[in-house]
């Protein structure tokens, strides 16, 4: 007999999100998490009125199995919707200026953002020919079907901005996954978007971006108080290794060393934890997991008068082309998102700087981070004083890069683990980085795992799979 049905290493979302929706199947499952607390990266700070957050800012979402969770879990009544204002424009930087960025292609041929041969080059995408190269780049793909003015002036401050990649070395299809899917069964991403409209395949779940009452930590924090899920922190994990009956799994904790054994065993740590506790198991799969690097990341919170500011803040905030030269690559506006997030009369302002774009940034000294970002930010939104807040938030590890051939490394991570039967790996290194993407991917691991169950007659009723639906 094992101890549990599903372990789970790592705290994060990631472990959170597959841990609920395993619970609500009704399966024996556990979490153990290294650090004194949980939610990984995820952490929400009130200091002096202010709300920061040490990662994730919020929850954009547009997949029903997210609604579904969110709602299940309680904290539909604890939402909070981005502001209506900040939901109608975002800000790129142009030539020193910020100016309004078009959200749709429409409004992209109105705008002065693009000259008029980038215009009649976006113009050209439904005629372009689909691509076949598996490998390639985000910088290719959007090169060749929107044109380099669409690469420089928006994608690449998305991936730099929201992702802390580079667009010539991240992959496309891993990156940009819906785009890339888009091309591949319509031949166009223009032709995509008009028979998805015409089709009426609209996801059943509409687009809904906000956070929650106390930050992004009430997610997480409702996630671990889910009836019928053990967490147990301070578990620092020294061996996992097949046995018997699944998995045995050794861990270091302040009260001694302490073992389980689990039919299941998913982890959801970084991956140069999950590759050194792997290298016993799967060398393969080790070295495959060590081959993924990361970006560092400084995240600096400003909190300033209202009255010291002279742009209106109406909107997110603004991202930074890297032909700027700017030593950040993007401003969040976190007082004109949520209304919680500043004391009155105050504004949150948002600055990340590093990435791959310019890792050394992160390793400045907090008196450098502050000064260089003021002195950049100063000219562009009108800043009249000083911050009367401030905190960082450092990340040596922020976000793993999908650079080079990270579809054809996943793929082959799936190949190792099918030969390690009751083995996952699951972390924000695998089908996206989001908060989003998290959650899904928890639900569609959840779902396989309940089957596998089943098919070993441990007691799970076909009830239980319908309430993990399939992902659409």
């Amino acid at each position: 007999m094992t101890d549990t049905d599903v372990l789970i290493i790592g705290g994060g979302i990631s472990g959170l999100a597959t841990a609920w929706w395993l619970a609500q199947a009704g399966v024996s499952v556990q979490v153990w998490e290294a650090d004194k607390r949980i939610g990984g990266k995820i952490k929400s700070r009130q200091q002096d009125g202010y709300l920061t957050e040490q990662a994730a800012s919020l929850l954009m979402n547009f997949r029903p199995e997210v609604a579904q969770l969110v709602h299940a879990a309680g904290l539909d009544e604890v939402k909070t919707r981005r502001i209506s204002q900040a939901q109608a424009r975002r800000y790129l930087l142009h030539r020193g200026q910020l100016q309004a960025l078009p959200m749709r292609i429409g409004g992209m041929l109105t705008s002065p953002l693009w000259s008029l041969r980038g215009k009649l080059r976006l113009m050209l995408e439904p005629f372009i020919p689909a691509g076949s190269h598996d490998d390639e780049s985000v910088s290719q793909f959007i090169r060749r079907r929107l044109g380099n003015e669409m690469l420089e002036k928006a994608m690449e401050p998305f991936v730099a901005g929201t992702l802390s990649a580079d667009p010539d070395l991240a992959s496309a299809g891993a990156t940009l996954p819906r785009l890339t899917t888009l091309e591949r069964h319509f031949g166009s991403i223009t032709a995509g978007v008009v028979a998805h409209k015409l089709l009426r395949r609209r996801t059943a779940c509409s687009t809904d971006t906000f956070s929650f009452r106390g930050g992004m930590s009430t997610l997480a924090n409702t996630l671990a108080c889910t009836p019928g899920l053990q967490i147990l922190s301070n578990r620092r994990v020294q061996e996992v290794a097949p046995c018997r009956n699944g998995w045995r799994v050794t861990a270091a904790t302040p009260d001694g060393e302490r073992s389980l054994t689990a039919t299941h065993v998913i982890m959801a740590t970084p991956a140069p934890a999950a590759a050194n506790l792997l290298a016993s198991v799967d060398k393969t799969l080790a070295s495959l997991l060590d081959e993924i690097r990361y970006a560092p990341l400084a995240v600096l919170h400003m909190g300033l008068e209202r009255a010291d500011i002279e742009h209106p803040l109406d909107g997110t905030g603004f991202l930074t082309p890297r032909c700027e030269q700017q030593p950040f690559s993007g401003n969040l506006w976190m007082s004109s998102l949520f209304a919680d997030r500043a004391p009155q009369d105050k504004a949150l302002l948002t600055t990340y700087l590093g990435g791959a774009r310019q890792p050394e940034a992160a390793a400045w000294s907090d008196a450098r981070l502050v000064d260089e970002s003021l002195r950049a930010l100063t000219p562009l939104l009108g800043l009249k004083g000083s911050p009367v807040m401030v905190r960082i938030d450092r990340h040596a590890q922020a976000l793993p890069l999908y650079h080079g051939a990270h579809m054809a490394r996943d793929r082959s991570i799936s190949q190792q683990l099918r030969a390690l039967p009751g083995l996952h790996v699951e972390a924000n290194y695998r089908g996206g980085v989001s908060v989003r993407d998290r959650i899904a991917r928890g639900r569609s691991l959840a779902r396989h795992i309940c089957t596998q169950l089943q098919t070993n007659t441990r007691g799970l009723s076909a009830d239980t799979l319908i309430s993990l639906p399939a992902n659409r």
